[in-house]
């Protein structure tokens, strides 16, 4: 039992989460510490990720903060090509903006594909090239959606790009795997975070969610925990190209 349970072990890993200071991206941030990886937490608003990283550390765990705009690509590279290779990406960063199909402006359609799919594109692309030139391996996490496998009134921009986040994580898996470099993804349904709330509180709508979820319940961040520590680590030594669908049910039919 002990060798098994090793297998869920970060130790000694070092592991990057982009959009680490809320919600899906902290709750990654504080799991994969409290399976032993150092944690390099990023996003743009210094004071979130400073007191999330401080929290980890107080807690047993090793972390530090990196301010950086995952969407600066040339900012990304330097970054990331002057650290330490990171055993682990989460490529969590990225935003919605729900609206009708005819009255999507390129502007808004940029402003969200740009981070969903472009910045996650650079970051990963950027990790990746880190793990080649030193011929180690690796563990790539795109954090994808439940509408990366179904459509949904006022959000073709954002199934737009998860559909496309998901193109990419089998393509990257397919080209990665002989270099050992594992490309996976999670696909969460609606989870209650800053980013959900404001959709949330329309009664309305959160009863539509609901009516759609199997299991009757929004989506807590811990709900995604066990699915992030078995792609991070060496249990899921098989999965390449996959896409865990952490969706309540609401796929299923």
């Amino acid at each position: 039992m002990d060798t098994l349970a090793g297998l869920f072990r970060l130790d000694g890993k070092r592991a990057l989460v982009t959009g680490a200071g809320r919600g899906i991206g902290l709750l990654a941030a504080r799991a994969l510490a409290a399976y032993g990886a150092h944690v390099t937490l990023v996003a743009r608003s210094r004071g979130e990720i400073e007191n999330a990283a401080q929290t980890i550390i107080e807690d047993g765990g090793q972390a530090e903060p990196l301010v950086l705009d995952v969407m600066d690509v040339e900012a990304v590279r330097r970054a990331v090509g002057d650290a330490p290779a990171f055993d682990i990406l989460v490529n969590n960063a990225g935003t919605n903006s729900p609206g009708p199909f005819v009255e999507v402006e390129p502007e808004r359609f940029d402003r969200v594909n740009d981070l969903n799919v472009k910045a996650a594109f650079f970051v990963a692309q950027a990790v990746v090239r880190r793990l080649i030139a030193l011929e180690r391996r690796g563990s790539i996490i795109n954090i994808s959606s439940q509408m990366g496998h179904v459509g949904a009134a006022n959000r073709t921009i954002y199934c737009t790009t998860k559909f496309a986040l998901e193109g990419m994580t089998r393509s990257m898996a397919v080209e990665l795997a002989p270099l050992g470099i594992r490309v996976n993804a999670i696909a969460p349904t609606f989870i209650e975070t800053p980013m959900t709330a404001p959709f949330l509180e329309d009664e309305n709508f959160r009863s539509s969610v609901l009516s759609k979820i199997k299991l009757r319940r929004l989506g807590k961040v811990e709900d995604l925990a066990g699915a992030l520590i078995l792609l991070a680590s060496d249990a899921s030594g098989l999965m390449t190209g996959s896409s865990i669908l952490v969706d309540g049910g609401w796929t299923a039919e």
